[in-house]
């Protein structure tokens, strides 16, 4: 479990094939300070599991449903990604509760920048529309950040814009993003939880009490 706050900047220093997925090697000194075997860190929000580490790099297994659903698909040496250590139980939530599981990628359609931030407009995939929602929390390539604006409820694609503080732009990969880039995404857990339950209920339907449970018993109590 993370919080979308993102600790420092790594590299992807090598990419190594691995069955039907591959094995990448990221440099990492802070998220690896404390590292042990099978810790999982969040790389630009897919959370990877450590199977090999040195004093500064750690070797994770990505597989390849993970890299059909994440930017890490066709991921190469040089690459910069966003770096966070689970959080520890006791722990400050500063972010929100972002699983480092990836919904879906979006593409960066507009950059505009302002005068103390930046503001990013970046495509949803239909089926995540519904779960983004105007001042709720979304993890772009595991950062925690909070939508702004979202398009109208309407079929099909959809956006939403988040804006970006000079610390966000500085500390993420975020402040490198123009448009065309692919970014990977996490909705709210809570949202996702709430669409669950409702594609149970057909629309309009309301639970029922128990065919007993409004008759009265002896006396008139119930």
């Amino acid at each position: 479990m993370f919080t979308g706050i993102i600790e420092e900047i790594g590299e992807v220093t090598a990419v190594e094939p691995s069955g039907d997925g591959v094995r990448v090697t990221v440099r990492g000194p802070k998220a690896v300070s404390d590292a042990s075997h099978g810790d999982s860190i969040s790389v630009s929000g897919v959370c990877l599991t450590v199977v090999e580490q040195g004093p500064d790099w750690f070797t994770a297994d990505v597989m390849k449903q993970t890299l059909g659903m994440s930017t890490l698909e066709g991921v190469a040496p040089g690459r910069v990604v966003n770096l966070e250590r689970a959080t520890a139980a006791h722990g400050r939530l500063g972010g929100h509760i972002v699983q480092g599981h990836i919904n879906g990628t979006g593409e960066v359609l507009e950059v505009r920048p302002g005068a103390q931030w930046r503001v990013l407009r970046i495509s949803v995939p239909a089926e995540l529309v519904p779960l983004v929602v105007d001042k709720g929390s979304i993890a772009v390539d595991g950062v925690s950040l909070t939508v702004s604006d979202a398009s109208p409820a309407a079929p099909g694609d959809g956006w939403f814009e988040v804006s970006l503080i000079p610390e966000t732009l500085v500390a993420t990969t975020l402040g490198d993003r123009k448009p065309g880039d692919r970014v990977n995404l996490e909705t709210d857990i809570l949202a996702r939880h709430v669409q669950r339950l409702l594609s149970f209920a057909p629309v309009g339907a309301h639970p029922e009490l128990p065919a007993d449970a409004s008759a009265p018993t002896e006396g008139g109590s119930k």
